[in-house]
């Protein structure tokens, strides 16, 4: 989200207006410096660790974190023949990540000559997120992808009504949501259980992760002969930007109908 994703200013489809004329190309890179200590861990072994690291932000991308080079194991990684290539960036090397008896293959790059106009990213590498075991912020685990430092996540009482609704079935309703504010997303819902018909829910296999607010769960509508999957989800233990949510629920569907509007005697 933030800056280069969803309605961020350099995302390409900027959700607000500058007051200056905006000459920026249509795709942009922002390398920028990260003051936190971050770590990377396979197979038990540490294989960054620096508080020198460097945020690329990518239009259409997740931020990515790169390292110094110094603060690699390169003792750790095997160079391979793959490469890639950016017309914004330059031709990527890779590395095969061993540690102990786990193996990331392609799991590292670099640009050792990057285009003319890029960021100074010679001497620096990145690691593929989902490969690696573990990646730490100071001593806190991240999830998902890198967090971005220009996403926020806030979450507000509300008195807005809200009902939800499948095949005129109704599913919640409450005078009493928290609204869920998050950086390049649309405002969501989330309603307290009591206000919920939790006896038409069951609980679904599927989860995501999300660096911001931890780890959802969803929920499938089981009624009758009608069934929906993933139509709810909730966060049981929500990180602290979005306690506030904790065992709440939100509805999220395209077959579903949610009717938002001023709680009866508001001014």
């Amino acid at each position: 989200m933030t800056l280069t994703l969803g309605s961020g200013p350099f995302s390409g489809h900027p959700g607000g207006d500058f007051n200056f004329r905006v000459d920026a190309p249509k795709h942009i890179l922002y390398f920028e410096d990260s003051p936190r200590r971050v770590r990377v861990r396979l197979g038990g072994e540490t294989i960054a660790d620096t508080r020198a690291a460097k945020l690329m932000h990518e239009t259409g991308h997740m931020p990515v974190i790169y390292f110094p080079q110094d603060a690699v194991r390169i003792d750790l990684l095997e160079p391979t023949d793959h490469s890639t290539h950016c017309p914004f960036k330059g031709d990527a090397s890779y590395w095969t990540v061993r540690a102990a008896d786990r193996e990331a293959e392609n799991a590292v790059w670099s640009y050792s000559d990057p285009l003319e106009g890029a960021p100074p990213i010679r001497g620096y590498m990145a690691f593929r997120f989902d490969a690696m075991d573990t990646w730490l912020e100071e001593d806190e685990p991240i999830f998902g992808h890198p967090r971005d430092p220009y996403h926020r996540v806030d979450v507000r009482e509300g008195s807005d009504h809200v009902r939800v609704l499948a095949g005129g079935e109704l599913l919640a309703d409450t005078a009493r949501p928290k609204l869920l504010f998050e950086t390049g997303l649309p405002v969501r819902w989330y309603i307290p259980p009591d206000d919920v018909r939790t006896d038409l829910l069951t609980n679904s296999d599927t989860t995501t992760v999300c660096p911001y607010k931890g780890l959802a769960h969803y929920l499938t509508l089981a009624a009758g002969d009608r069934s929906i999957e993933d139509l709810a989800f909730g966060y049981s233990e929500p990180f602290s930007e979005a306690v506030k949510v904790r065992d709440h629920f939100c509805f999220l569907h395209h077959e579903l109908e949610v009717e938002v509007s001023d709680s009866p005697g508001d001014g």
